[in-house]
């Protein structure tokens, strides 16, 4: 994989658009000390480049009422081959499934959920991600207490 030329202006605009993905091109601007139209141009190309895929707010999920986090081990029957597609589609359609990664090992699949609470999650669980095609079975792990949690990358020249 070719990675993209990129200099250390670039990597200050992206800084700059992580730690504020709301401010104002004259914001960047000023921030990354370079011209308005040209803090732009190289904004846009980023976009362009596809190394900006999206801007979201991050909501605070306690604050929504969702108090557990759990990262679900998800192992697929052997020969699941078929029931693939139709995984793929239910996990992109369940909300409370934040994040989900095909992994190596003696599991497939990783991922990350928000419940209201312990109740909430064993009916996720029970209800809907066992009765999944292809699944063969689940192990959960309840997070106590979030020491980290970002989706910033890190920037290095």
């Amino acid at each position: 994989m070719q990675l993209p030329a990129l200099d250390p202006i670039d990597l200050r605009l992206l800084a700059a658009l992580q730690e504020d993905g709301r401010a104002s091109n004259l914001q960047l601007a000023q921030t990354i000390k370079l011209s308005p139209a040209q803090t732009l141009r190289r904004h846009r190309r980023l976009e362009d480049m596809g190394i900006i895929r999206r801007y979201e707010a991050r909501l605070d999920a306690g604050s929504l009422g969702y108090g557990v986090v759990a990262f679900i081990q998800v192992t697929m029957e052997r020969g699941h081959m078929r029931e693939l597609v139709k995984f793929k589609e239910l996990v992109a359609k369940l909300p409370h499934v934040q994040e989900c990664y095909s992994v190596t090992g003696d599991i497939d699949y990783v991922l990350k959920v928000v419940a209201r609470d312990l109740k909430g999650l064993s009916e996720f669980l029970l209800d809907t991600l066992m009765r999944a095609p292809g699944v063969n079975s689940v192990q959960s792990i309840v997070c106590l207490d979030e020491l980290k949690g970002t989706s910033a990358m890190p920037l290095e020249t």
